[in-house]
């Protein structure tokens, strides 16, 4: 991205403020976001500061600055980070941003800038002779499938051609701006294909005959199963056509639903439907299935009993100490454990590093971490923070602790 920098001195206002209307507005809004939080209202102030004056001025930004006591730079630093903040005067009646983006590109946004070249300024951000419009190159700004297109102000106008361009500079010139058409400046509605449907113009392509359909009503027939009814059977008419599914289907039927076909078989077919393809018994057919209302979940594990506070592995506490360590600094610890670990009479970081194996387990379970504290090592951390703080944990770990 360029350099952005603000307008020489020469173009700078002596002051800024905003209007009683849009001071009321700013206060509004600075009041919506939370205690201590306020300076995230720095855009949309700017933007308004910018919607008042047409850009924004050096004293806009000083003045968003004073509003939410933040340092001018880093008011500055937002203003000109952001391309959506004009820091230049542009066009009090237009200012054209062209989209110069691949897709923009390619459909003719080069002939697009070259209109603005005449009609405005040889070169972008520069003010046409009255100084009522510029001009600039912007990346994409969304209406891609409408290329090429531009921006004024707040409303793009697409599908253009350079000559449509040049009525629209011409009609915002003249004051006009208001009465042109936003979005495609073509027949198309929105972002429907410019030429017409090419795709599912026809119903018939995506439909399939009725002939697989009749065929496994067929064959449910023929098996004893009660076809399904008119209402009830699939539309063929909406069986797509795809060559995946064409007959027969290699997907194999699920064993709860050659189940229920079991099931519901005549008893005078019972024995067929008990074999196999290659005549063999099913390996299932003296089981029956049970009806869905004899269905029990199955009961969920219970968590593991936390081990007894009176067990020998517990490890042993001490009374609080004048100074307990900090033990949030250890990785896995933090405020919620270590107010349990005080209550077990955990206060130091000497007394983690020395727990035994044993140790370690009765507390893991414990605390039902589940092997968390062997694998985030809080008897290495605690060890090092023992030692020598801080500076040992950045030694021995590579990084500053938690």
């Amino acid at each position: 991205m360029s350099v952005r920098r603000l307008a020489e001195q020469a173009f700078q206002p002596a002051s800024f403020a905003f209007t009683e209307a849009n001071l009321e507005w700013a206060k509004h809004t600075i009041n919506k976001y939370p205690e201590g939080r306020q300076q995230s209202a720095v855009i949309p102030l700017l933007m308004r500061a910018q919607e008042q004056d047409g850009w924004v001025t050096k004293a806009a930004i000083e003045y968003v600055a004073d509003m939410l006591d933040m340092a001018y730079i880093r008011v500055l630093e937002v203003a000109t980070f952001y391309t959506q903040f004009q820091i230049v005067p542009v066009g009090k009646k237009a200012h054209i941003q062209v989209c110069g983006t691949t897709p923009c590109m390619l459909r003719g946004s080069e002939d697009l800038m070259n209109v603005c070249r005449s009609k405005i300024h040889p070169e972008p951000m520069h003010l046409n002779d009255a100084g009522t419009l510029s001009w600039e190159e912007v990346e994409c700004q969304g209406a891609c499938v409408n290329a090429p297109m531009v921006m004024v102000f707040k409303d793009t106008y697409e599908d253009l051609t350079p000559e449509r361009l040049a009525e629209i500079i011409d009609e915002f010139e003249a004051g006009r701006g208001d009465q042109v058409k936003t979005g495609p400046q073509t027949d198309r509605v929105f972002s429907a294909p410019a030429t017409g449907f090419t795709s599912l113009t026809d119903e018939t392509v995506v439909l399939k005959t009725t002939r697989d359909a009749e065929a496994r009503a067929n064959g449910a027939s023929a098996a004893g199963v009660e076809a399904p009814s008119e209402a009830a059977r699939p539309r063929t008419d909406a069986i797509e056509t795809n060559p995946a599914f064409a007959t027969p289907s290699p997907v194999k039927v699920s064993p709860s639903t050659e189940a229920a076909a079991s099931v519901a078989a005549p008893a005078e077919n019972k024995a067929e439907a008990d074999k196999s393809v290659d005549g063999e018994p099913r390996a299932h057919a003296d089981k029956v299935a049970e009806p869905a209302s004899a269905y029990k979940a199955p009961e969920l594990s219970q968590e593991t009993a936390k081990p007894s506070l009176d067990d020998e592995n517990r490890p042993a506490g001490i009374e609080r100490p004048a100074e307990a360590d900090d033990l949030k600094l250890i990785s896995g610890i933090g405020p919620k454990i270590e107010g349990i670990l005080h209550e077990l009479g955990i206060f130091t970081f000497a007394q983690i590093a020395a727990w035994t194996e044993a140790e370690r387990r009765w507390v893991d379970g414990y605390l039902n971490f589940k092997g968390r504290i062997d694998r985030d090592d809080w008897v290495k951390q605690a060890s090092a923070l023992a030692t020598g703080g801080e500076a040992e944990y950045i030694r021995v770990f590579g990084k500053k602790p938690r």
